[in-house]
């Protein structure tokens, strides 16, 4: 997710800890993040994306006085949660393309009428930016636009993985019965195989004007990543501090295995990359102030004050009042918290910017109330099962945690840099101590299974795919590029009839 405003789909119900009254902008369109927390203290409910809460509400009549520190840590805090409210909350993205010309789907032809028809038709809730339907909501979910058209399922909070597979199954038959009336298709790849930024629509969201500008002065891939990638991602839950430090630390090593695992994007611009990953590969030279590794997680004093101050050294991109995006890219949170933000002075933030704010770094693991998981490629329907399917197997039994953990135990911070930069070139066969990331991943795949099994809901089977591949060897980029030189004929549009969904 590249959307500041797209928050993620386990955002679960929690308890709010905040006491704090803060201020609300008023005519707030439908895609901003609901506000709920209340001043009074009384325990506030924190939905998913469509009941994102991002800012106390102050009652009529009362000053609302400026966040501390402290607020914005038990932010983060109150999303701790009782194993058994744990949900499971998947997110993909896919790249629309037109079957005759096979060139990305624009706004007016498809996407707006494709959105118009999930809310006549299947009853979801239209989401406006002034004019402009630029997504929707129904049940806990939301559809909603990258950048580039690239159209996401962020799914609702589920307890199981079949209720996860139920919903993409649900979510792919609307779109693709529309989709076979508008003449267009989606494609389950990581990178856009065919088409540059340029070739590519922009489509009509505030947010989006003011990222394009600022990507190329602090990277050369910002705008690919934005405009010609496609991830999956699942979003978990933790109960207190110290277990998400340890979820969090050990999903952050085993990450690049994951990429390795998933990786989907081995072409660009109408031929090989030279890379499995190049949806990964992006990441690392797009902003280095908001991406990467975070060494400093696996120091000792990590834990929610440590991550708010990262994210408060964030650059911001922008402020949203009153229904525009106001360009503030480079500009300091702090600043903005002492009431000193140029062109902002003597304002200050409230929950709502601070929420819009953490979606704004983009490391490989990314803490809200809740943790993502973000190191996948787009791909078919299968990946989009199998990814919550592995990261549920590692951290949602406490065995399996302790065996993950385990695992990556002794990995020094050079390795853990070492791996996400080589697995986007060599994916499963990048070298690594006495062999490869294979034998790795081979570990970490039987270590996810034994937790589905222990978990008692069936989930086992989900991994099994993941466990051929891990076997072999053999990621979805190699098969692709395979095909591309043995099948293909070195042509790239076979890709839209080999991996359309």
């Amino acid at each position: 997710t590249r959307d500041p405003a797209n928050m993620s789909s386990a955002a679960f119900a929690s308890t709010s800890r905040l006491s704090h009254t803060a201020r609300i902008g008023s005519s707030r369109h439908a895609d901003a993040p609901l506000r709920s927390f209340r001043s009074s203290g009384v325990a506030a409910r924190h939905g998913r994306r469509a009941t994102r809460v991002v800012a106390a509400v102050a009652e009529p009549g009362t000053v609302a006085a400026p966040l501390t520190k402290e607020d914005l840590v038990d932010y983060l805090r109150s999303g701790c949660k009782p194993k058994e409210q744990w949900r499971i909350g998947t997110e993909h993205e896919k790249f629309g393309f037109d079957l005759k010309t096979l060139k990305p789907i624009e706004y007016d032809a498809h996407v707006k009428k494709l959105l118009n028809a999930l809310v006549d038709r299947f009853d979801w809730e239209p989401i406006m930016e002034k004019e402009f339907i630029i997504g929707a909501k129904k049940d806990g979910q939301s559809v909603t636009l990258e950048p580039g058209g690239q159209f996401e399922l962020s799914g609702a909070p589920l307890a199981n993985l079949h209720q996860t597979c139920a919903e993409v199954h649900s979510h792919l038959y609307q779109v693709k019965t529309v989709c076979k009336e508008l003449g267009v298709a989606f494609l389950g790849l990581g990178f856009q195989p065919k088409w540059s930024v340029d070739q590519t629509p922009v489509m009509p969201k505030g947010r989006y004007r003011v990222m394009k500008a600022y990507m190329p002065t602090v990277g050369t891939k910002g705008l690919d990543m934005m405009f010609r990638t496609c991830t999956i991602q699942v979003n978990l839950d933790f109960s207190d501090e110290r277990d998400m430090i340890r979820k969090f630390r050990t999903s952050l090593a085993l990450q690049p295995v994951a990429t390795a695992l998933f990786a989907n994007s081995p072409f660009c611009d109408g031929k090989p990359s030279g890379f499995k990953s190049l949806r990964s590969r992006v990441w690392e030279d797009t902003d280095a102030a908001r991406t990467g590794t975070l060494a400093w997680v696996f120091e000792d004093d990590f834990g929610f004050e440590k991550y708010a101050e990262y994210i408060l050294d964030v650059p911001m991109y922008f402020v949203y009042r009153n229904g525009e995006y106001h360009d503030v890219t480079g500009q300091s949170f702090r600043d903005f918290m002492a009431g000193t933000l140029p062109g902002f002075e003597g304002q200050t933030p409230t929950l709502d910017d601070w929420e819009q704010h953490l979606t704004t770094a983009f490391p490989e693991v990314r803490l809200k109330r809740y943790m993502e998981m973000r190191g996948g490629d787009g791909g078919p329907w299968g990946n989009i099962c199998a990814l919550p399917a592995l990261w549920v197997g590692l951290l949602y039994d406490s065995k399996a945690l302790d065996d993950a953990e385990a695992l990556v135990s002794d990995w020094t911070p050079e390795e853990r840099e070492y791996l996400r930069t080589a697995v986007t070139k060599d994916a499963l066969q990048t070298p690594f101590r006495d062999g490869t990331v294979q034998d790795v991943a081979i570990e970490m795949v039987r270590i996810a299974k034994e937790g589905l099994t222990r978990r008692g809901a069936n989930e086992e089977n989900f991994v099994d795919g993941l466990m051929d591949m891990a076997t072999s060897g053999v990621t979805r980029a190699d098969e692709m590029l395979d095909k591309y030189v043995n099948k293909w004929g070195m042509n790239i549009d076979k890709v839209y009839d080999d991996y359309v969904f």
